[in-house]
């Protein structure tokens, strides 16, 4: 052949006639223009995939709190559960003792009672040392009263029987909560203008029943207007509840937007490794600026409480236990995002991870051989597992983010829990795939 000249290719990706002979020229730029066409599609993957990896990083929170507002708030048990704690916090109870309290104490004119007292005993003829002495004792009369009276709520409040009734109560009012935070029906829960406030009507029915049983008459007359403990004030609560309401809808929706884009921007990308690395960095990273979010609403939540509407543990303790599970599932989702990242980085070609790879399978073959000369032979069962390694490692990874995903509400130690099993099987199956004893000897020995 011509050293000038060279033949096409033959195969579908050449745009030349079948038989035509391409000059160097021609192949020089056939090749340029197939360089040029890949470089471009590698281009267009990059930036698909980066597109992808944006939206999965914008819905990724929006996810996570659609998921706790649907999860917590539109399922009754998730929501009692959420509750159940406040009736047993000691900064709630106390608020709910003093609040109590001070509704029945005020309910008694201690000054009218002692006025009284003074006038019989003067109309009696009584020394007037003794009528003054007589109308002096308001302040010490008050202060029994409101002794006895806080004995007695304190005794209701911190017995098995408000847990009960707390637990029953918000219960029934679950469909109160959802209209709370949608703006729609009134309840236990309920928005008033821009205030969230909590009804405690059945407690004091309790506290009631409990005081005129003790002899306190009074204590009926306790009216049934202000029966409510103010939770949260801001002028932002509208545009809270429209929010609340579009992850309501969207509970369901975001989450698997944010998965399916995740998964895209990782297949997108011309490398899958390193976008799955950076896909979850990214997450881990959105993870983090939640959890600081949450601290610094907060801060503002418990700015915006009046300590005298509500004292500043008992309102930090409210907020702390109604976001405790979204908090434990951001955490979850940062734990999870790191160790994706951590396995991403060791299947790379970075000399640590090397390194890190190679240690693991000179331990694993030297347990493997350990076993081998002490009896225990996997024969042809560990040549199969040596021979269908990637397939056994695949699908015993994709195990473990199965159980994840099928986990209702895994926590923290329920992640620890399953790498620490998904580690455990790996190993095991390595050491197996190298204790296959004198059978692959026999195998690689030649015949004779």
């Amino acid at each position: 052949m011509d050293s000038g000249t060279a033949s096409g290719p033959s195969g579908p990706d050449s745009s030349a006639p079948a038989g035509h002979v391409l000059t160097a020229a021609e192949h020089a730029e056939y090749l340029r223009l197939r360089r040029a066409a890949r470089l471009r599609h590698r281009r267009l993957r990059r930036l698909g995939a980066s597109v992808l990896l944006v939206l999965t990083l914008v819905l990724a929170p929006l996810a996570v709190v659609a998921v706790w507002v649907h999860d917590t708030v539109a399922d009754t048990d998730r929501y009692v559960q959420t509750v159940a704690p406040l009736a047993s916090e000691p900064a709630v109870q106390n608020a709910l003792v003093n609040r109590l309290t001070d509704r029945v104490v005020s309910q008694v004119d201690v000054q009218a009672v002692t006025d009284s007292l003074s006038k019989v005993l003067a109309d009696k003829g009584a020394p007037p040392r003794v009528v003054d002495a007589a109308g002096e004792l308001t302040g010490p009369l008050r202060s029994a009263l409101r002794t006895v009276v806080h004995r007695t709520v304190h005794r209701v409040v911190t017995s098995d029987v408000f847990a009960q009734a707390w637990v029953a109560g918000n219960r029934r009012a679950q469909s109160a909560v959802v209209g709370m935070l949608t703006g729609e029906g009134q309840g236990a829960l309920r928005a008033n203008g821009d205030t969230v406030q909590l009804d405690i009507g059945v407690v004091i029915d309790q506290v009631q029943k409990r005081l005129v049983d003790a002899g306190f008459k009074h204590a009926s007359a306790i009216p049934r207007i202000d029966r409510s403990i103010t939770l949260f004030h801001t002028e932002k609560l509208r545009k809270a509840q429209n929010a609340m309401r579009l992850l309501d809808i969207l509970g369901v929706w975001v989450p698997v937007l944010a998965l399916a884009a995740a998964v895209a921007a990782v297949w997108t990308a011309p490398g899958h490794r390193v976008m799955l690395l950076v896909t979850a960095l990214g997450m881990g990273a959105m993870m983090a600026v939640l959890l600081v979010a949450l601290a610094v609403v907060r801060r503002v939540y418990l700015d915006s409480v009046p300590p005298a509407a509500l004292p500043p543990d008992a309102a930090a303790t409210i907020f702390d236990t109604f976001v405790r599970f979204l908090r434990d599932s951001v955490r979850t989702l940062l734990v999870v995002s790191l160790i994706t990242a951590v396995a991403a980085w060791l299947y790379g070609p970075s000399r640590p991870a090397r390194a890190a790879r190679s240690a693991a399978r000179k331990g694993t073959t030297a347990a493997g051989r350990q076993l081998g000369g002490a009896g225990v032979r996997t024969g042809h069962f560990g040549q199969w597992l040596a021979a269908h390694r990637p397939w056994t490692t695949g699908v015993t990874i994709g195990a473990g983010v199965l159980a994840l995903v099928l986990w209702n509400h895994p926590t923290v130690g329920a992640v620890a829990l399953v790498l620490l099993l998904v580690v455990v099987v790996l190993a095991v199956t390595a050491v197996l795939s190298a204790a296959t004893g004198p059978t692959t000897d026999r195998a690689e020995r030649p015949v004779p």
